[in-house]
């Protein structure tokens, strides 16, 4: 059985997608940013960082933070959504970085200065837009060649799709994509990923617009 403590965020809800794609069971843990249950004494031994999401694998006795780590450490636990050869996890392996070093950070800015900061700043909100757009370009570019970004759907796929599904949150298009819209189109049609979306509940888009200024630091 695997604890899973998350909350409706695109980083959370990589980890619902891959449990619901893994089969596993899972018993969630829902936390609430607005009474601070991420940075309890309680949590911070699961995730001194005090972020979500994070596991706890009951059977192990063993914790795992950050969503990328979470992600390795159940395709490895299961032997599922990670080739096996060295080329093709390396291959997995470099998109799924790609996602948490460039996606991530990138979008929740974008989310931040064009959605939430109090103070409009054209010259943040343009830098991180652009930038966003930028490295969708190069997953477009990617998928013109294979069908997922590691050839076989998996993990790299399940941690990039929660993002990209949000762009309009940060002002950013996907016109001229059309390899980008087709594979979020394959995803979105997936009844795991369908199911993992709605755990925990999804919050009203003004909700999730603070949960993912809240969170930008979470990768």
């Amino acid at each position: 059985m695997i604890d899973l403590y998350t909350a409706a965020t695109p980083n959370g809800q990589k980890i619902s997608i891959a449990l619901e794609e893994l089969g596993l069971p899972y018993e969630v843990h829902a936390l609430s940013f607005d009474k601070q249950e991420q940075k309890t004494p309680a949590f911070l031994r699961i995730n001194p960082n005090g972020r979500i999401p994070a596991i706890v694998d009951r059977e192990e006795d063993f914790a795992v933070f950050e969503s990328g780590a979470i992600l390795l450490y159940l395709a490895e636990k299961t032997g599922h959504l990670l080739p096996s050869d060295p080329k093709g996890r390396s291959r997995a392996v470099q998109w799924l970085m790609f996602q948490m070093g460039g996606v991530g950070p990138m979008q929740g800015q974008a989310n931040v200065f064009f959605r939430y900061f109090p103070e409009k700043l054209p010259a943040a909100i343009a830098r991180y837009q652009n930038e966003t757009r930028r490295l969708y370009e190069v997953l477009d570019g990617r998928l013109a060649e294979a069908e997922y970004l590691a050839d076989s759907y998996g993990i790299a796929d399940i941690a990039t799709y929660p993002w990209v599904r949000l762009h309009g949150w940060a002002g950013v298009s996907l016109e001229g994509l059309d390899h980008l819209q087709r594979w979020i189109a394959a995803i979105d049609a997936r009844p795991a990923v369908q199911r993992g979306l709605q755990i925990p509940k999804p919050l009203q888009a003004s909700d999730e617009l603070v949960a993912s200024a809240q969170t930008i630091l979470t990768r």
